[in-house]
């Protein structure tokens, strides 16, 4: 019974093999599997065994590749080998170190979570897969992070998905580092009801980009300070029926304009920049960027964005840059540099 049910292992064990132990850089013989076999899985097996139960494998379409060489053999007859077994993998291992690095980088998901993802992505890999183990080990729990965030995902694309508003409470972090609700005039959590309609990353955070039932234009939630989400059976507000919105989500050019997600107009916004600070403009704004009246030193920028996403932006890189219109706006910068520098007065 134990050698009836060994030989029906034997395919299973090959496949475990080629999972672990090859690539194309790293390709198996027959000998290779034979010796596994014996030191791993406690079988005894031949090339025979070996070669037929590989077959099996690529009938069932098992992307394995493999190398024939033609042989001589003593009596002169030609034969041909199958050898440098190896299997296609889904990802490449620079394409698994990208993705556990965007977990790394990530601020909002949960160590725990964390470190489930990447061991999961690790297994996708073979054993000769080295991640970025010194990364992981010094990855430090952060207090704050809300332990919903992987549910108000699945929640809200539910809801996306299926065109239904969701209710749930929206919340803020205090000097205790905990989340607190979200307030009425009376004291009481706020209760949201709202129409989502696109959830986006960016800058390591999560956002959900929708409109709050009682008003008519469009805002932006970070997911992760959302709790208590419901799916409710009512309809989602048609997009075209929400203030920005009225043509569709464009959404390259809406995080374009929004570098902060923050909600409210967005504007032709013009400013004087020095040009060593070109590469982080074209991170933040992408290709819609414009440039001109260029010197050796400067450059006049035009962008559309996000007016208080500029005004933010602006203050912080007051060194390098300077509004020139929407006049409101230089206004506002100076306003708010003037307030900063009285704080270090």
């Amino acid at each position: 019974m134990y050698e009836v049910m060994s030989k029906k292992l034997l395919v299973i064990n090959i496949l475990d093999i080629l999972n672990k132990y090859s690539d194309a850089e790293h390709r198996l013989k027959q000998k290779d599997f034979i010796d596994i076999l014996r030191k791993e899985y406690g079988m005894e097996v031949d090339r025979k065994a070996v070669r037929r139960n590989l077959s099996y494998l690529l009938e069932c379409g098992y992307d394995i590749e493999y190398t024939e060489q033609i042989r001589t053999k003593k009596n002169g007859e030609q034969e041909t080998i199958y050898t440098d077994w190896y299997i296609e993998r889904t990802f490449s291992n620079s394409e698994l170190r990208l993705l556990i690095d965007s977990l790394l980088f990530s601020k909002s998901i949960p160590y725990k979570q964390c470190t489930e993802l990447i061991e999961k992505l690790e297994s996708l890999s073979n054993c000769y897969f080295k991640s970025s183990v010194k990364h992981i080990c010094n990855l430090q729990e952060n207090p704050l992070v809300n332990k919903q965030l992987f549910y108000n995902i699945e929640i809200l694309d539910e809801a996306i998905s299926k065109g239904k508003q969701v209710k749930f409470r929206y919340n803020y972090y205090d000097m205790d580092y905990k989340l607190h609700n979200r307030c009425n005039s009376e004291g009481a959590p706020r209760e949201y009801i709202i129409n989502p309609y696109q959830m986006v990353a960016t800058n390591g955070r999560y956002y959900l980009i929708c409109n709050y039932d009682k008003y008519d234009n469009y805002a932006n939630y970070r997911i992760d300070w959302i709790t208590d989400i419901e799916l409710l059976d009512t309809k989602r507000k048609p997009m075209k029926k929400v203030k920005g919105l009225e043509n569709g989500l464009n959404l390259s050019k809406h995080m374009a304009d929004h570098i902060y997600m923050f909600s409210g107009d967005s504007g032709i916004v013009r400013f004087r920049a020095y040009r060593y600070i070109i590469s982080e403009l074209l991170d933040w704004f992408g290709k819609d960027i414009k440039f001109a009246d260029y010197s050796e030193d400067e450059v006049i920028v035009t962008v559309h964005a996000n007016l208080m996403a500029m005004r933010c932006f602006a203050t912080q890189y007051a060194r390098h840059i300077r509004i020139v219109s929407p006049e409101n706006l230089v206004e506002q910068v100076v306003d708010d540099l003037r307030h900063a520098l009285k704080r270090y007065e």
